[in-house]
Parts: C-alpha cells; structure tokens; sequence
C-alpha cells in the first residue's frame, strides 16, 4: 500500500500547529506591556491621561475661535498702536521745544496725523526764491533738525517739496515740479550728513503747487504752500532690515 501521502499530511498538520501556537501567543498579551502600549497611544493622541479627562497638546490660545484670535490681534494692535503714538508725541514736544528755543514759529510747524508726525518749514527759511539750494545762514538749521531726527529704533522718514501756483520757468527748473523735488533732495541731503542718519530710512519726493495747504489767493497763503515737509511715519512692520 503507498504510503507516500502521509509526508504531506504530516507537514500540513505540522503548519496549523505553528499557526495555533501563533494564534495562542498573540491572544495572550503580556497585561503590564499592554498597559506601557496603551498609555503611550493615550499620550501622543491626547496629550492627557486618558481618554476623556486630558489637556490640550497644543500650544496655549491654538485652540481660539476666529473670532477670538482676531480680539487678541486687535488689542495687541491697539497697544502697538498707543505705544507708537506716545513715540510720536515724544518727538513732536522734542521738536516743540527747538521751535520755541529757536523763536521759529512764524517758519516752522508740528501736527499730529493718522499719517504720522507732520514737520513743515516754510521755504523762506532754507532757500532764495526759485532756488532749491539750502542757504548758507540756514545750514546751522537743517542740521540741527537733522539731530531731532535720530530716533532707536530709527523711523521711515519722507522729505517733501511743495510750492505755490505761480508758474516757473528757469533755465535750471521748466517747472514747480523740478524745483519741489530738488529742494526736498537737496534738503535731504544736507540731512543725512549725518553720520548717525540711515539713508535706507528717508524718501523724497515732489509735489508741486498740488497739495496746498492754503489758498494761493493771497500773498500769506502763497507763503504757507511754499514748504518743505517732514513725514516721520508710524512703523509698520515693512521697515528696512
């Protein structure tokens, strides 16, 4: 009689033991290293130590609404905000101060706008009538105010040229556009003469007889538009690196 199918009978019953003892020694899990295995998953997935009685793994205020996480913006905005202003107002009494020491206030001006800190000298203190030169009698003054400008941390600072509306042509200037803009340059640059001034901070620009601040009417509101400005702006964040 062939016996020969016993070989694979014998290897088949051999296989579903090795299968049965695999099955036994997975149902009979060590009860202390499944507690070890379980606290960890409960860890990383909770962040606590159980299921239902954990602390957030998030940082603190991750888990704000919307509506919340913008009242934090806009009252860290209201603080910068106050801070800045209180900045400004700082600058503007140092300023103030020059202003009266100096007995300028028939030339020189501060205001206080959403803008920033507004300084505005009127153009019969730096130069001659349809000149953009800064006067040799009025230097001591352009750097004297250029002091009042070191500010820590500095500040984004535009100069501008402004003019009246009486039209101008030389051989130097076609326009009031040329000569606003070569006065508010040539002012800045007597300005960042020095040392402790960063050009990267300062502007110019030119606007002509465009943006008056009085009526060209008049031979005072002709005086009042004829200016030199300076914008020390509010920081926004975009300032030079």
């Amino acid at each position: 009689m062939d016996e020969s199918w016993l070989i694979p009978y014998a290897d088949l019953l051999t296989l579903l033991l090795a299968l049965f003892i695999v099955l036994f020694a997975m149902s009979s899990v060590d009860a202390v290293k499944f507690q070890q295995m379980s606290k960890a998953f409960n860890d990383v997935f909770t962040g606590g130590t159980g299921v239902f009685d954990f602390q957030s793994p998030l940082p603190e205020g991750q888990m704000e609404s919307p509506d919340e996480r913008k009242e934090d913006v806009e009252k860290h905005d209201e603080v910068d905000g106050a801070k800045d202003f209180e900045e400004l107002l700082a600058v503007q009494n140092k300023v103030n101060s020059y202003i009266e020491e100096k007995k300028l206030k028939d030339k020189l001006e501060t205001s206080l706008t959403d803008e920033g800190l507004l300084v505005s000298i009127r153009d019969n203190v730096l130069f001659e009538s349809g000149r953009a030169e800064v006067r040799t009698e009025d230097l001591n003054i352009a750097n004297e105010i250029a002091n009042l400008l070191i500010m820590d941390p500095p500040r984004n600072i535009i100069i501008s040229g402004h003019t009246d509306n009486v039209p101008i042509r030389t051989a130097r200037y076609e326009s009031n556009w040329e000569l606003s803009v070569m006065r508010a340059v040539e002012f800045m640059k007597i300005i960042l003469k020095n040392q402790q001034l960063d050009p990267r901070w300062f502007s110019a620009k030119g606007f002509g007889e465009f943006q008056p601040v009085a009526s060209n009417d008049s031979a005072e509101g002709k005086a009042k538009n004829r200016r030199v400005e300076i914008l020390i702006l509010p920081r926004t964040g975009n300032d030079p690196e």
